[in-house]
């Protein structure tokens, strides 16, 4: 019986390249499942099969959004008897912040093979948890599950740097580069253009027992992850609640969260224009308003809210030694 499972979207764009490797990798191990999902459509179906198998751990071979929509199948669909394996995440996709929080990163295939040492020697010391977004009120009822969400101007950002930037076949880390350099240009010269990201729209975010805030911010983030773009660290664990940071549109709060976040400083001194909370439930309100979760876009019903609260703990997989 396998001891791994692995479940593939060859519509990942790092899959299209990747793909006849694994496949090749797997074909030379038996004790390796391997299933391959044509869209996301098709995840429930895929972990029902992989459920019948039982691996000791299930790998997820795809960008944020696979994960994302894969985590929220295990949590809600019910498809393993008692609770579902690990979940390991090979580095693939663009920002691959799932995989770098749980510590796989280089050649996806040297990752894949760490995963087999660790199924084959003991899981039970590489075994991790995390809490879960469940992100509820958007256009669809179903609440949907992932760990990095990103509004306010950053979504804007996003996107920007997905349309953009990312089409012009540069490294990740130099295209991140750019779109932070766009990002403060805008604040800069303060006008709409058609080759900078846009001024992000007012917000009103609200936290259970925290009170409210209300304005622009070029930053929102809500997230269970340690580990945030650029290398940047959230600071610690979230001990059962959501970690948010949102920043005023103004250019130096913007430059010192950046900073801060580099250097893993972010919410351990107070900064002027940035609010760093943690909370149970977080509400996030506005016209028009939308986040990106996973790399997911979800927009809120007209005159309604978009939801987050946390989910109990799940296991993964980490890499890292």
């Amino acid at each position: 019986m396998a001891s791994v499972a692995l479940l593939s979207n060859p519509r990942s764009t790092g899959n299209r390249s990747l793909l006849p490797r694994v496949r090749s990798f797997c074909a030379a191990h038996s004790d390796i499942f391997h299933y391959e999902v044509e869209s996301v459509d098709q995840i429930g179906e895929a972990l029902r099969t992989i459920a019948r198998v039982k691996p000791k751990v299930l790998v997820i071979n795809g960008g944020d959004g696979t994960v994302q929509a894969a985590l929220t199948e295990m949590y809600l669909g019910s498809h393993f008897e008692g609770s579902p394996p690990p979940v390991a995440v090979l580095p693939n996709g663009k920002t691959n912040l799932i995989a770098l929080d749980l510590g796989a990163v280089g050649d996806p295939i040297e990752a894949l093979k760490r995963v087999i040492e660790i199924a084959r020697t003991g899981v039970d010391e590489h075994v991790v948890v995390r809490e879960l977004i469940a992100l509820s009120g958007g256009t669809d009822s179903r609440p949907v599950l992932g760990m990095f969400l990103g509004g306010a101007g950053l979504a804007d950002s996003i996107l920007y740097c997905r349309n953009k930037i990312y089409p012009l076949g540069l490294p990740n880390g130099i295209s991140h580069a750019l779109t932070l350099l766009a990002v403060f240009l805008t604040m800069i010269i303060g006008i709409r253009t058609a080759f900078l990201p846009p001024r992000a729209n007012p917000l009103k975010v609200s936290m259970m027992r925290h009170g409210q805030l209300q304005g622009r911010y070029s930053l929102l983030i809500v997230t269970t992850l340690h580990r945030l773009l650029l290398g940047s660290s959230t600071g610690g664990v979230t001990n059962g609640s959501l970690q948010m940071v949102l920043v005023e549109q103004r250019l130096l709060p913007l430059l010192r969260t950046v900073f801060a976040g580099l250097f893993g400083r972010v919410g351990r001194n107070r900064m002027d224009g940035v609010h760093v909370e943690r909370g149970d439930e977080i509400r996030i309100e506005g016209d028009r308003s939308s986040v990106i979760l996973d790399g997911e876009i979800f927009h809120a019903k007209p005159g309604g809210a978009i939801v987050l609260k946390p989910t109990p703990p799940v296991s993964f997989l980490r890499l890292a030694a």
